[in-house]
């Protein structure tokens, strides 16, 4: 069995990204996959610097995988530190590797992705997590943003869509649509209610904040937030930086999660 200090390529197995979509043929999984981190040929100097976002790949699905990772590689302030097929293979990876974001798919040959959140944000604390699913399933998101993840990447997703998501997802924004967030929130405030008698401590929100945060219930972005309020993006930001920070979230689909649970957002209105 290889780690993810045993990086390699492989070679022979990428189809080269385009502009068409993601969309995938059945996988073959082999039974006896272990886990293992292929570190991707790496962007050229020009392209992506000390603080580019380094990316994760966490999915079986070589072709997939491989393709993600050539059109990562080459765009500026952004490059992928590697791919790997299982959770074991993800959590090792995560730690050595140190990603910023991490693409990971639901179903892995060793287990659920969805299980491999919390495993993962403990592994390492401030990562950005972007679920790749093929699936709607409301109850499967609601798992998965309950966990920890950042949104979510239908599988169908461009190229050009993916990229987009990861440095949305590295500025800490929301992605997930608006109907499908109200849903979720929705179901969480009502599992949540005898959650809620054991939170110890709520955190005072200012009468902007509060603002911030019911647009933020919204399924608005930071940029979004700014027009509505009339306020400028950098202080928007700032609103969303300080929330995180009282509500310990590391992401804006954590501080809509977190405040519904303690009840500083009971309903959703996307």
């Amino acid at each position: 069995m290889t780690t993810a200090s045993e990086v390699h390529a492989e070679p022979g197995r990428v189809d080269r990204p385009g502009s068409d979509s993601l969309r995938l043929q059945p996988r073959a999984v082999d039974d006896q996959a272990a886990p293992r981190a292929r570190r991707s040929a790496g962007p050229r100097p020009d392209r992506a610097g000390p603080d580019a976002i380094r990316v994760l790949i966490v999915d079986d699905h070589a072709t997939l995988a491989g393709a993600l990772a050539m059109a990562i590689d080459q765009q500026p302030g952004m490059r992928c530190v590697g791919t790997v097929v299982s959770v074991e293979g993800a959590l090792a990876a995560v730690v050595e590797l140190k990603p910023d974001v991490v693409l990971l798919d639901v179903f892995l040959p060793d287990g659920s992705g969805i299980e491999a959140i919390p495993k993962i944000k403990v592994a390492r604390p401030g990562v950005r997590i972007l679920v790749l699913t093929g699936h709607t399933d409301v109850d499967v998101l609601m798992r998965a943003a309950a966990a920890g993840a950042t949104g979510f990447l239908p599988k169908e997703s461009t190229i050009a869509a993916v990229i987009e998501a990861i440095r949305a997802a590295s500025a800490g924004q929301i992605l997930v649509d608006g109907t499908t967030l109200a849903v979720i929130l929705g179901r969480l405030a009502n599992s949540s209610r005898q959650a809620l008698e054991a939170v110890s401590s709520v955190p005072v929100l200012t009468r902007r904040e509060r603002d911030v945060l019911a647009l933020m219930g919204q399924g608005l972005d930071p940029n979004a937030i700014a027009g509505e309020l009339g306020i400028s993006r950098h202080t928007s930001r700032g609103y969303l930086k300080t929330l995180m920070a009282k509500l310990g979230a590391h992401s804006q689909l954590e501080v809509v999660v977190i405040s519904t649970r303690m009840g500083l957002l009971p309903r959703a209105t996307g």
